[in-house]
């Protein structure tokens, strides 16, 4: 039985014998036959190997709770997740009618080009004038995006299947309704593509991982769905790294087009490549814990990730069901809008009951008055010294000569770092049998932090400590709730502990090209907004990008 106490405090106190053993006041480190004797109760088999790695994940984790236990936690605060007891017939039961997104501002005057190359770089909204007018037709568009992305695919990777006679289909039918007069919209007729952890009837989803390949799941995700309400046309299903991390998937890793030698991050990694190039005007992406934000600076475009709950993920690849978040990179944050109204058009969708949540529908709201919107700073992340520091305060500055009131503001003293095992507890629940089964071993990375290690680590998260950091997550969003008081919307540098801390609070973010660096390569900074406040949050972002034109450099392929 020695062998067998210090496995279980691991998680804290435990019973032996029918005696209470208290948790000793240094824990003991966490040595490979503590594991081995620890697997046993829960049934798991890992290599002694495959337990050295995960040992060193677990003193972390155990850091992690520590970190946790210090914060007072009332017995009437309640986790963050809420048990729905209705079925999914009553779910749709009680589904609101869909509403309108309202009137997006009035366009200028689009002509097509002289050089047929630089619609690759025409906006969303220009491009669906050109087709609205019948200057071009969706048929065209498609054959010319779907050349774009035979010719580039080969130097960035960040394709995994053409969806070629689908997309050819779809835009014959535009074209149709369009010359009919039945015109659905801004996207009626506009191609784009959609991350592969998003299902597609008779088209592989692959998640980018070896075990995936070859999987077939006969659905359309509800992204894929609402797109083709919408009237767009579905050209390819772009790459992501392996479940959902980095830019590494089963065939290659995804490079951003501003240097080929460079990955584009991830784990949106083909959607941000692929706009960066202009290998099509917008793509569908998600976002856990920056998938979104860090693609978008690797390849300077404007990414979105909306409050979370905002856009169903029914049909998409679940990494943390707390956490994952689906949203639009695109060339503008106009863009970014009118692919949201979209996604959201239909209404709530009884298969994700995270949508159930949002109190109104997505609305525009590009007739803000700036000079009354009262805009915060993290103060104390602009002060640090960071890569990026010169191009963020320029940000502020124009915005100041916008008329913006900017406010400093401090984030919570909570650190959100200690709750990202929430994501891999989450995760490691998701992918239990690829763990078990050992496929895992298949997957392209093996190293300490890949997903395969991170799995296994998170079978030794006590359930206690899970629940305990969703209460103290809990926390976390009254806090910031407090914090952003009166505010419309807040900046922060795109990487720093607002990341983690937004992406557990469910918080809309938008990057916004701002710069460059001296290599060369896009920057970014992160706008936030109240949740549920996309439509002031991109009125306020658009407004930045009409007075700068980060937005619509690209680079040369």
């Amino acid at each position: 039985m020695k062998k067998l106490v210090p496995a279980l405090l691991l998680g804290g106190a435990c019973f032996a014998a029918g005696a209470f053993v208290a948790r000793p006041t240094a824990p003991d480190e966490i040595t490979v036959p503590i594991l081995r004797a620890a697997q046993q109760l829960m049934g798991l088999d890992f290599t002694d190997a495959q337990l050295d790695s995960t040992r060193r994940n677990l003193t972390g984790y155990r850091e992690s709770y520590e970190a946790l236990r210090k914060i007072d936690l009332p017995n009437s605060v309640a986790p963050s997740v809420v048990f729905d007891p209705r079925p999914l017939r009553l779910r749709q039961a009680l589904m609101p009618a869909k509403e309108n997104a309202g009137k997006l501002p009035e366009t200028g005057k689009v002509t097509l080009p002289g050089y047929r190359d630089e619609l690759a770089f025409y906006t969303v909204r220009q491009l669906g004038e050109l087709l609205r007018t019948k200057q071009i037709s969706s048929e065209e568009l498609t054959k010319f995006f779907l050349a774009r992305l035979q010719k580039y695919d080969p130097k960035l990777h960040c394709v995994i299947s053409l969806t070629e006679e689908l997309a050819l289909q779809q835009a014959r039918q535009a074209d149709q309704e369009i010359k009919a007069g039945k015109y659905r919209g801004p996207l009626h007729g506009i191609p784009f593509g959609v991350k592969d952890l998003f299902s597609a009837k008779g088209y592989k989803t692959t998640w980018g991982s070896v075990p995936y390949k070859d999987q077939t799941l006969n659905e359309d995700a509800a992204v894929v769905e609402r797109l083709r309400e919408a009237g767009g046309v579905l050209l390819a299903k772009l790459t992501l790294g392996e479940l959902a991390q980095g830019d590494v998937w089963f065939g290659e890793k995804t490079r951003t087009p501003w240097d080929v030698s460079k990955g584009s991050s991830g784990s949106s990694a083909g959607s941000a490549s692929a706009v960066a190039a202009g290998l099509l005007p917008f793509a569908i992406g998600t976002e856990t814990l920056g998938s979104i934000i860090s693609p978008s600076t690797a390849c300077g475009v404007t990414g979105l990730r909306p409050t979370y709950g905002r856009v169903s993920r029914a049909g998409a690849m679940a990494l943390s069901w707390t956490m994952d978040k689906v949203g639009p990179l695109a060339r503008s944050a106009e863009d970014c809008a009118i692919v949201l109204a979209a996604l959201t058009a239909a209404g709530p969708d009884a298969r994700d009951p995270a949508t159930l949540l949002a109190p109104n529908s997505f609305r525009y709201a590009f007739g803000t008055d700036l000079k009354k919107m009262r805009v915060g700073f993290v103060k104390a992340a602009f002060d640090s010294n960071y890569p990026t520091k010169l191009n963020d305060l320029a940000t502020l500055e124009v915005l100041r000569k916008m008329g913006v009131e900017l406010v400093p503001i401090e984030l919570p003293a909570i650190s959100p770092g200690a709750l990202r095992f929430v994501l891999t507890a989450e995760g490691a629940a998701a992918f239990d049998d690829l763990t078990r089964s050992g496929r895992d071993a298949q997957m392209v990375l093996q190293n300490r932090f890949a997903w395969p290690n991170t799995f296994r680590s998170s079978r030794f998260i006590p359930a206690v400590e899970y629940i305990q950091a969703q209460r103290v997550r809990s926390l976390l969003i009254e806090q910031l709730d407090v914090q952003l008081k009166g505010l419309d919307a807040y900046l922060a540098p795109s990487f720093s502990a607002n990341l983690t801390l937004t992406n557990l609070t469910g918080q809309p973010a938008i990057a916004i090209p701002n710069g460059f660096t001296a290599a060369g390569l896009p920057t970014t900074i992160t706008f936030m907004g109240q949740l549920y406040e996309e439509g002031k949050l991109l009125a306020l972002a658009k407004a930045y990008q009409d007075a700068t034109d980060f937005d619509e450099k690209h680079p040369v392929l």
